[in-house]
């Protein structure tokens, strides 16, 4: 039921929308200690030991490995939170689920061998397991586990049913066969899919083909959860209990204490009060809280987020103890972030106050300035109005006011020509404004199509950008790519460290077997001392034996006499007989013991054989991974020319973009100066259009005067009694000469007004476009400005990417200098070796010439002996007997000759091995020596490369950033001097100029991140450059082992001799 459940609430909240990310929210029943401890309660307290390990190790150890990844200088605290006993008890195998799941399987098993087999495998070996003490008016306890939270008393009674969960094959077939669809449904799948769930929902089983109990569904699930919960950024939210009465506003602070405590609270504020719990990127808190200190960081210069944030927290009067810097982030200790966020608000709210003074103070001053202009204005007026009231029924002004008009008639005429020539120059003029409206309209014509070329740059400028987003993301593939190869040349690493260290060990072993050689060869030179000290005995008994046979002779001539003396004489003789062939035994079972010690070395020559094939096979698979990386150095070299090429194709272009630039910069001036004239001649036209209109009211009003004058002058002619014919024509004509005027002057104001109004349009509508044309490019700009941001993150994350790549490296390197000082000390082992067995050669040349010697005076001395037994033969038929038996002594000792003879042979067979594995030796060092030179000249070549391209890209880098500052003071100089409508040219232009810094900057950042490129090439070639001198120096190691072991056959060879000339002695 609870799976249809949790099935139909997601099916309802599914949507079919793709998702990255998610929330989501786990809520568990806590830690329960109850007087009766069950099997649910088992399930509940392991889960939460799973959640608190995983909260300590979030908290704690993620925290301090973030310390120490940053570089901050951090002791490692050990809080003593690790729960992995209790766990590994509960969970891991021979635990108690696995007891339990065991016992399940048993038909026989019972909750007391469930608790019997707990005992015997815990009790006393586990810590965390305890015995309870049984306190009389409570539930029996069977054992005790002690948590993170305190120790609890299980009870085991009823444990194997609920781990089982049994449920009735009929009972589950009604279900199935139920008329409720519902019910049917929760039991279609009993046969082969898990069923039914603990009275606490921890799992269910499975029936059928397999047989799954509740215990280990409980714990398969939770590693689920684990897992999920591993890839997630979590956050913790803790319930503490205030009391165990449940009552309200009670605080038992010892409980709460002890859950605090118990939940690592009190441990996370200790690590937060003594760490750093706040940490910003640099580039966000240079961006935030650059405001504390404007001047700290320079304008118009470009600054390393991390240095701005070096020198603007160094430049505030905080305490500099509080906060430490990192490779990425700026670290704080608790309370200096909020100390900073009240310096930032207190520090905005004195700006945004003196910008309100401010603007308060200027909107006053010129609302102050208004009412001063009224009241002179109102001063003025009042002045004129009593002026004109106190001289106007004055006579005089009477008089004044009746002979003014009479006196301007005379002026008319004057008036008139200054007119008619004013109205000339108005025309001439107007006619000039036409044509310089045609001529800038021109101009505008050719500045649209110069704005169209520009933003067809802009777009080519766009694509260029997307082919360096290509090429970057292409960057990045092979970064990937390079990464996994890395990873596996790692492992490579790794398994023939794990082969170096078994050969290594394999040396120890010869070393040791070398050194009880030597030991035996000690105890060789002793024997042989002894053996000598035997040698000068039996040559002084060859003596004796010398003056017994001259004695002989005398008894020869008293046979008779000295029968009984012979006796005694054969009798020794019998019993030397029975010695030598004693001996003769001996020499055979040596000679077994030889043949079988031969036969074992052959084994070891064969095994030996066997280990250089597959060194020989080693060999050639890694110069096939050499042939391999020297291909992928040349496509990386012909990348890398590729490049280049597109590079000094894109500065070429640049070039071409920037003289372009600086064309469409004088050009710019040149229409902003035509402009700035054109604008100076419209204002003056309009100013003449003004002085125009004035003129006009002037003359309407003469006109008005006139006319009135003239009905005065009708008046008064006809109050005078007429006037003549020829006044009356001369007033017709200039009334009619007036007429003309004025319509000439009315047409001429509406056609200027006309034009004027015709220049007004089209300027406005051109400022409306250059408006959209500037909203299109700001739009444009910030598209850019984003795309500049991820670039931004995604070179940071191949920053922080190299600098694990360079750590690890330098891991890599400390492990490789061990191996060089093991390979030393492998090296001074190996002198010493071979000086003994230097020794051990010429001790066992000079016991070989010792041996010839004496076995060449014991063949003299066995001459004399059979000379004189066939002299004594016709005396007595005994000493033919001893002759006989001397011959057969003569056999045997010509078999151990023959056998010795083959022995040296098969010496002989295993020094031309020896030679021929000396000289394939020989010719490995000498391919590894080759190996090594062309390594070097690579690694030269690319390192005098990647010196100079770095070079270039900085004197590159250089000029650009010195080019970039010279065309911003020029683009500063040309704002100062604009007018309105240059400043909106002008405008335009600066955005177009920003996108193709934007553009430069992209391309810069692009060539940065092929400058990565090939420090990561070139660190991939180091490291395959060190994995190759591994490699060499663990067939030299290899090698070393063979000689070793070489070495060790020759000292079985010498010992075998010293037994062969041991036994020869003890035969004489």
């Amino acid at each position: 039921m609870f799976n249809w459940m949790v099935t139909r609430i997601n099916a309802t909240l599914e949507t079919k929308q793709p998702r990255q990310y998610f929330i989501g929210v786990l809520d568990i029943a806590g830690f329960e200690i109850f007087d009766f401890n069950s099997f649910e309660q088992l399930c509940i307290n392991f889960t939460n030991e799973k959640l608190q390990q995983f909260f300590n190790h979030h908290m704690f150890v993620l925290e301090q490995e973030e310390y120490k990844k940053e570089g901050i200088e951090w002791e490692f605290i050990d809080f003593g939170m690790d729960l992995q006993a209790c766990i590994d008890l509960i969970e891991k195998p021979m635990g108690i689920m696995s007891i339990l799941e065991e016992e399940c399987m048993f038909p026989k098993a019972t909750d007391m061998t469930f608790k019997a087999k707990l005992y015997d495998n815990h009790l006393g070996k586990s810590n965390n397991f305890q015995k309870p003490r049984n306190v009389k008016g409570k539930q029996e306890a069977h054992f005790s586990l002690i948590h993170y939270a305190g120790t609890v008393d299980y009870n085991i009674l009823g444990w194997l049913e609920k781990n089982k969960d049994p449920l009735n094959e009929t009972v589950v077939g009604l279900y199935q066969k139920s008329s409720l669809k519902l019910m049917a449904t929760l039991f279609s799948s009993y046969a082969s899919a898990d069923v039914g769930d603990s009275s606490k929902g921890k799992g269910g089983k499975k029936k059928g083909s397999s047989f799954q109990t509740v215990s280990a569904l409980h714990r398969e699930n939770l590693n689920k959860l684990m897992t999920n919960l591993r890839t997630t950024h979590p956050h913790f939210v803790r319930c503490i209990i205030p009391n165990e009465r449940k009552a309200p506003g009670v605080m038992d602070n010892p409980l709460v204490m002890h859950q605090l405590r118990c939940n690592g609270v009190l441990e996370g504020i200790r690590i937060c009060r003594k760490g750093f719990p706040n940490r910003i990127l640099y580039g966000d808190f240079r961006q935030r809280y650059r405001i504390l200190n404007p001047t700290a960081i320079p304008e118009g210069q470009f600054i390393d987020s991390r240095k701005g944030a070096e020198k603007l927290l160094g430049s505030l009067d905080i305490d500099h103890n509080q906060y430490k810097f990192g490779h990425t982030k700026v670290f704080f200790k608790a309370g200096l972030l909020g100390l900073l966020e009240e310096m930032r608000d207190e520090r905005l709210s004195r700006i945004i106050t003196r910008i309100q003074a401010q603007a308060r103070g200027q909107l006053m001053r010129i609302e102050f300035k208004k009412i001063v202009e009224r009241r002179d204005a109102l001063l003025v007026i009042q002045w004129n109005i009593r002026a004109f009231m106190g001289v106007k029924n004055w006579p005089w002004m009477k008089l004044y006011f009746k002979i003014k008009p009479l006196l301007k008639s005379a002026e008319t005429e004057k008036e008139m020509a200054t007119m008619k020539e004013e109205f000339g120059r108005i025309k001439e003029a107007l006619e000039k404004s036409e044509a310089r409206r045609k001529e800038l309209e021109e101009k505008m014509v050719s500045l649209l199509q110069e704005k169209n070329d520009l933003q067809l740059q802009v777009q080519a400028e766009q694509d260029n950008l997307n082919d360096a987003e290509e090429r970057c993301d292409q960057l990045i593939k092979n970064k990937i790519q390079l990464e996994a190869k890395v990873k596996e040349m790692t492992e490579r690493l790794e398994d023939e460290e794990e082969m170096n260290a078994e050969l290594t060990a394999k040396k120890r072993k010869l070393e040791d077997e070398c050194s009880e050689l030597k030991r035996d060869i000690d105890d060789l030179e002793l024997t042989l001392a002894k053996v000598e000290k035997e040698k000068h005995a039996t040559e002084n008994k060859v003596k004796n034996l010398t003056e017994e046979m001259a004695g002989l002779d005398e008894i020869i001539a008293k046979l008779t006499k000295e029968k009984k003396a012979l006796q005694e004489a054969h009798q020794q003789a019998l019993d030397d007989l029975q010695a030598e062939e004693d001996k003769a035994n001996t020499l055979t079972k040596s000679k077994v013991k030889l043949e079988q010690q031969v036969d074992d070395l052959e084994g070891s020559l064969e095994q030996e054989k066997k280990v250089r094939m597959d060194l020989e096979r080693a060999k050639r698979k890694l110069e096939g991974d050499l042939k391999l990386t020297q291909e992928s150095i040349m496509d990386l070299e012909n990348d890398k020319q590729q490049l280049e090429e597109k590079l000094k194709k894109k500065e070429f272009d640049i070039n071409q973009q920037n003289s372009k630039i600086e064309d469409e910069q004088a050009l710019a001036l040149q229409l902003q100066k035509k402009l700035k004239e054109n604008q100076a001649r419209i204002e003056e036209l309009e100013e003449e259009l003004e002085a125009e209109r004035t003129a006009r009211a002037k003359v309407e009003k003469l006109r008005s005067d006139l006319s009135r004058e003239l009905e005065e002058i009708s008046e008064r002619l006809e109050e005078a009694g007429g006037a003549t014919s020829v006044q009356i024509e001369m007033n017709k004509k200039r009334e009619a000469e007036f007429q003309k005027m004025r319509r000439d002057l009315e047409e001429a104001t509406l056609q200027h007004e006309a034009t004027a109004a015709a220049l007004r349009k089209k300027h406005a509508d051109s400022v409306a476009e250059l408006g959209e044309q500037i909203d299109n490019l700001q739009r444009v700009k910030q598209k850019l400005e984003k795309e500049k941001s991820e670039f931004k993150l995604e070179l940071d994350d191949v920053t922080s990417n190299m600098e694990q790549i360079i750590k690890a490296k330098a891991n890599l390197e400390k492990v490789s200098r061990t191996l060089e000082d093991q390979a030393n000390e492998y090296r001074a082992k190996l002198e010493e070796t071979q000086r003994s067995l230097n020794d051990l050669t010429t001790q066992r040349a000079k016991l070989q010439t010792e041996n010839g010697e004496l076995s060449r005076q014991l063949d003299e001395k066995e001459a004399l002996i059979s000379q004189l037994t066939r002299g004594k033969l016709s005396y007595t038929q005994q000493l033919e007997d001893l002759k006989r038996q001397l011959e057969e002594e003569g056999k045997a000792k010509n078999a151990l000759a023959h056998a010795l003879q083959s022995a040296r042979h098969d010496c002989d067979l295993l020094r031309e091995q020896y030679e021929e594995e000396t000289e394939a030796k020989a010719e490995l060092q000498r391919v590894l020596s080759k190996a090594n030179s062309e390594v070097a000249q690579w690694r030269t070549k690319y390192e005098t490369d990647a010196i100079q391209r770095t070079e270039e890209l900085e004197e590159a880098k250089k000029k650009l950033a010195q080019r970039l500052q010279d065309a911003e003071e020029a683009v500063e100089a040309v704002n100062a001097k604009c007018s309105s409508l240059e400043k909106t040219k002008h405008r335009l232009q600066n955005e177009i100029e920003d996108l193709m810094v934007d553009v430069e900057r992209s391309n810069a950042a692009a060539a940065a991140l092929d400058k990565k490129q090939r420090n990561f090439d070139k660190i991939l070639a180091e490291w395959k450059q060190k994995y190759e001198e591994s490699q060499s120096e663990l067939e030299s190691s290899q090698k070393e082992a063979r000689s070793l072991s070489t070495e060790l056959f020759k000292l079985k060879n010498a010992y075998e001799e010293s037994l062969e000339h041991l036994e020869t002695f003890k035969r004489e």
